[in-house]
């Protein structure tokens, strides 16, 4: 690996290279957004990447493809969520979504968590990689 000596360059590899998607690309992402939590485990699936990973608290901890399914079949389907403090980053093929969710749901306490879900932009559409929550207690 070769090193740079100068000082005061930001280098010109791809991550640096990172800025947003415009209005409508945004649109249609936090509606896939919001349906991966309103609409069920078969909405959810449709939307993500085969060997997806996701990080939820423990127990389960982290799923990854099939796994994921089997713990989102009982635990999608809140009936409302809110999205605060949305974020949206891009660079390149891929997006990555932060934001502080509020749902709720019949029988179960409100969950609050801070969440980043990153998708990749694969042909014509966006497919979620990966989801993480993280409690907010």
């Amino acid at each position: 690996m070769t090193l740079s000596t100068e000082t005061g360059r930001t280098p010109s590899h791809a991550a640096h290279k990172s800025g947003t998607l415009s209005p409508r690309e945004q649109g249609v992402l936090w509606d896939v957004e919001e349906h991966f939590w309103t609409s069920g485990a078969d909405n959810a699936r449709a939307t993500t990447a085969n060997n997806a990973v996701m990080i939820f608290s423990y127990p389960p901890g982290i799923l990854q493809g099939d796994q994921i399914w089997t713990h989102l079949r009982q635990r999608t389907g809140w009936r409302s969520v809110v999205m605060a403090e949305r974020r949206v980053m891009r660079c390149g093929d891929i997006a990555i979504l932060t934001y502080r969710v509020s749902a709720e749901k019949a029988d179960v306490p409100i969950l609050e968590a801070l969440c980043a879900s990153t998708y990749l932009r694969d042909e014509d559409r966006w497919l979620r990689i990966s989801h993480q929550q993280t409690a907010v207690t």
